[in-house]
């Protein structure tokens, strides 16, 4: 992560849902549909930003599912002033951050989540999707294949723990956008159809990130959406500037390509 994870804009606007629980996490919830789901990997401003939630509140809507937003922070709270305010952003200790909320840390909650989902309530069909810190989630979710999680690339390292390993065919499709923390590795053995929504400028989810995930994805023979953002930034899907036509125009199109991808693989 680094200092474009923290940047962007607050939305206006009220969400509809409410907050409950999930495998014993904190939880915003919305829809009402009890055969599909979709599980929001945040990113670092948590699970109580505006922006998140009022996207929870679209895709329910608009796809026609029920929308988990569990808190992977352990309450822990990144305040939205230090979207708009350099100094405020100056006070967050990101490497310290990552620290308390490692892979290794928040990974088998967020497995437990998903496996809530289909295993606890019973939905019939699981969709994730993750923005920034949520992009290499999303991607754990959706690999599935040799025990050991390696492939026939020598480049492939990622074991997967006994927690994922047992989460295998948790999730039915995948989406990200310009995610942070994801690895080759990660790219290398998903197995699930899986939609990527990447700005053109992006410190994190670099050049030779996006080239790998165009050429591995389509050899490992599973459903592909690429969409590409001319001009727009890491962040544009979750913190863009709604009062800048361009930023605007890419976080609906970002909102609409997830709808989309929803419709297609979680409808019965």
């Amino acid at each position: 992560m680094s200092s474009c994870c923290t940047a962007g804009f607050q939305w206006d606007g009220k969400p509809v849902g409410k907050e409950t629980k999930l495998a014993n996490l904190d939880t915003y919830v919305s829809g009402e549909n009890k055969d599909a789901a979709v599980l929001i990997v945040h990113d670092v401003f948590g699970w109580t930003l505006t922006n998140v939630r009022l996207l929870a509140d679209h895709y329910a809507s608009e796809a026609g599912v029920t929308v988990y937003v569990p808190d992977f922070f352990g309450g822990e709270i990144v305040t939205p002033d230090m979207m708009e305010n350099p100094d405020e952003t100056k006070r967050l200790d990101i490497g310290a951050f990552m620290g308390r909320h490692s892979k290794d840390i928040r990974g088998p909650e967020i497995f437990a989540c998903a496996k809530a989902l289909k295993q606890e309530l019973g939905f019939k069909k699981v969709g994730a999707i993750g923005f920034c810190y949520g992009g290499w989630a999303v991607f754990r979710l959706g690999a599935k294949g040799k025990p050991s999680c390696e492939t026939d690339r020598s480049r492939s390292t990622y074991k997967r723990s006994a927690d994922e390993l047992e989460g295998n065919n948790l999730v039915d499709c995948i989406s990200m956008a310009h995610p942070s923390g994801l690895e080759k590795s990660e790219i290398d053995n998903v197995s699930v159809p899986v939609q990527i929504c990447a700005p053109e400028i992006d410190p994190i989810f670099t050049p030779e990130l996006k080239e790998h995930a165009n050429k591995v994805i389509p050899e490992l023979k599973v459903e592909y959406d690429y969409q590409y953002f001319p001009g727009l930034v890491h962040g544009f899907a979750t913190r863009g500037e709604v009062n800048n036509p361009t930023q605007k125009n890419g976080l609906e199109r970002a909102k609409n390509a997830a709808v989309y991808w929803f419709r297609q693989h979680l409808s019965s």
